[in-house]
Parts: structure tokens; C-alpha cells; sequence
């Protein structure tokens, strides 16, 4: 699945299947959340919002349900600082 980079609020990327009716949303933190059944005018509509944030938050979290997923879900990102604060 293609992911749109996007910065509204918390998302970063956003992504839709269309023969599966799947969005895919990526977080700030890198937490990845799938809804199922969403279906291609909601996809449009939070794709193209000026707010897809706020689009988000009223029209798909609160209307579909959400499932950990995706590829950042599988591989977190390390931040190279941690390093500096976990050496003996």
C-alpha cells in the first residue's frame, strides 16, 4: 500500500487499499493503526481534507474500528540518542 506523508496533528502517512477497503494510518510516534471497511469517498475526503486531522478524529476513529498494523508497528524506528543514555 502506497502511504501519502501528510502533518496534521498526530498523523504522518496515510494510506488506502481500495479492493480491501483498508486505511492505513501512521502516527507521530510511529504507531501504526489499520481500519477495515472504510470505504473510497471517506478515503477521499480525509485525503484531500484541508483538517485531515480533525477529519480523521470525527469521521473514521470514531466511526470504524482499528487494529495494530503495518510495517512501522513491526520495525519501531531507534532513535540513535538511546544509546548515549544506555551505556554502562
Amino acid at each position: 500500500m502506497e502511504m501519502k506523508k501528510i502533518n496534521s496533528g498526530e498523523l504522518r502517512a496515510i494510506g488506502y487499499d481500495s479492493r480491501a477497503r483498508l486505511l492505513r494510518v501512521q502516527f507521530d510516534d510511529g504507531s501504526t493503526l489499520e481500519y477495515s471497511g472504510v470505504g473510497a469517498e471517506a478515503w477521499q475526503r480525509l485525503s484531500t481534507s484541508g483538517s485531515a486531522w480533525s477529519y480523521f478524529r470525527d469521521n473514521i476513529e470514531e466511526e470504524f474500528t482499528a487494529r495494530r498494523g503495518g510495517i512501522s508497528d513491526a520495525a519501531p524506528k531507534k532513535n540513535p540518542l538511546d544509546d548515549l543514555w544506555n551505556k554502562p
